[in-house]
């Protein structure tokens, strides 16, 4: 096990560094291109996103689409990942973070568009779409005088995507909720329960009891269920969150100017900077900058366009430009209130440790300046991030199921997928965070694959319904029925 372990974590190391960097940073900034900047409309993406759409196809609102793919982006990555990043690559970190996101807008607006407009219909009139049914439909590449199918790379993607929403998206997530609450609850490790032969966090295992009954009754209930649920709670932890990010800056006001410096400076030089921040010179600041926010938004990776092809819009591009906000709040907003924070808090407390603490302990170290409510903060926002990150991903691994197996893998997934949460708070997770970080890449390929060839068309509908001033007109191109 042990000789796996270290296997799957070489590939990871490979997977999810300056390779995917590359492939990931470059498509943003050719889809930026492409786009004719795209970034510069997100104001107006922002007041279509709060715009119902309700005489077309689709099974859900675009806010609803909206907040169910935030729902799985703004998660733990956002506290934990931003504190990782700083602690790994010093404060500069943060600006790479931040500029990643501003260039991914535009990954996740392309990736968006194809997914809706190469979406099909169930019979039942469901709306089906993602990476794979773009890959499928819209690439057809000729090969020795004939069109090829590239099926086969819609299924890799689907097959990559399944798996990983048992890690990232199940897994990884409960049990740091299982964890919060038992460091919060059961400190000294004293209240444990004898299990198949082993003591078990009694917490632990109480939460994952807990978060399994909860996700079932959500999951069971289909998209329209879960975005409901996204659609309230999404907007509440987000602003609970942002509240205690603001509450900490306005106390460390008088070194805010100091902290924009600090991280601008560090971004580009390798000198140490004061207040406890160690200068990791610029290559480090970028690598874990660039790879944090990458992680964090998941643009280029394919998950949120699934749940973007289930939204009611009259043409692709409006739906498209409401996704590509998903970035902007999870990365250019969140990301960035906690990065400020973290750097903020540490040069004003300077006996804050940001060599040897972990990246989620400098988050802590930070909130904990707010008296009495500012841990409990943390931990509710943690709790609710993790959750809701399973309710997103829970959607996308039963749209890849249903495309690799149809209906009758819909049922067997789900009960897996509750099955996953009731054990993983009391196992160990190394290797599966680690194959969960290996499947996302391996995701991301395909579809950055559909983004690059596709990009024809996605420029040419960009300029017709966007820059062509026709964001009310609709598609009247019809939608295939599939029998799934």
């Amino acid at each position: 096990m042990e000789l796996l372990n270290q296997i799957a974590e070489n590939i990871d190391e490979f997977l999810w560094g300056v390779p995917m960097i590359l492939i990931l940073l470059g498509t943003h900034i050719f889809m930026t291109v492409r786009t004719k900047f795209i970034q510069r409309k997100t104001f107006k993406a922002i007041r279509l996103s709060v715009t119902k759409d309700p005489d077309v196809d689709g099974d859900i609102s675009p806010f609803q689409a909206l907040t169910t793919a935030l729902a799985s982006t703004i998660g733990t990555g956002n506290i934990i990942g931003v504190g990782t990043a700083i602690a790994l690559g010093g404060a500069g970190a943060v600006l790479w973070c931040w500029l990643t996101g501003v260039f991914g807008i535009a990954t996740k607006y392309a990736e968006s568009l194809i997914a809706v407009k190469y979406r099909v219909k169930t019979k039942d009139g469901k709306m089906q779409g993602g990476a794979m049914y773009a890959i499928e439909r819209g690439i057809h590449p000729t090969i020795g005088g004939k069109k090829r199918s590239m099926k086969w790379l819609a299924i890799l993607f689907a097959v990559f995507a399944a798996l990983a929403s048992f890690g990232i998206g199940c897994g990884v997530q409960t049990n740091a909720i299982s964890s919060i609450m038992d460091s919060t609850f059961n400190p000294d490790g004293n209240i444990t329960v004898n299990l198949f032969g082993n003591e078990v966090s009694t917490v632990s295992l109480i939460s994952g009891i807990i978060v399994a009954i909860c996700v079932a009754l959500v999951i069971f209930g289909g998209i329209k269920a879960i975005s409901k649920v996204c659609e309230k709670l999404v907007p509440f932890m987000a602003i609970m969150y942002v509240v205690g990010c603001v509450i900490i800056l306005i106390m460390n006001s008088d070194v805010l100017w100091q902290t924009v410096c600090t991280i601008v400076s560090s971004a580009f030089s390798p000198a140490a900077v004061g207040g406890g921040l160690v200068g990791s010179g610029v290559m480090l600041a970028a690598r874990y900058g660039v790879a944090r926010g990458l992680f964090s938004n998941e643009s280029g990776m394919g998950s949120a366009p699934i749940v973007a092809s289930a939204a009611q819009s009259r043409n692709p591009v409006r739906q498209a430009m409401i996704s590509a906000t998903g970035t902007f709040w999870d990365t250019v907003v969140v990301c960035l209130m906690t990065g400020l924070v973290i750097v903020s808090s540490c040069i004003k407390n300077p006996q804050i440790d940001t060599v040897s603490v972990e990246g989620g302990k400098l988050t802590s170290a930070a909130f904990a300046q707010i008296p009495v409510i500012g841990t409990p903060i943390l931990v509710v926002g943690i709790v609710l991030f993790a959750f809701s990150t399973i309710l997103g991903w829970s959607y996308y691994g039963e749209r890849c199921i249903e495309y690799l197996f149809g209906r009758k893998g819909v049922l067997p997934y789900k009960l897996i997928f509750v099955a996953v949460l009731l054990i993983t708070p009391i196992t160990a997770l190394d290797f599966v965070w680690t194959m969960s970080d290996i499947f996302n890449a391996l995701m991301a390929l395909p579809n950055i694959i559909a983004i690059i060839a596709l990009s024809p068309v996605i420029v040419k509908e960009t300029n017709y319904y966007l820059y062509g001033n026709r964001l009310d007109e609709f598609d009247k191109t019809p939608i295939p029925i599939v029998d799934k």
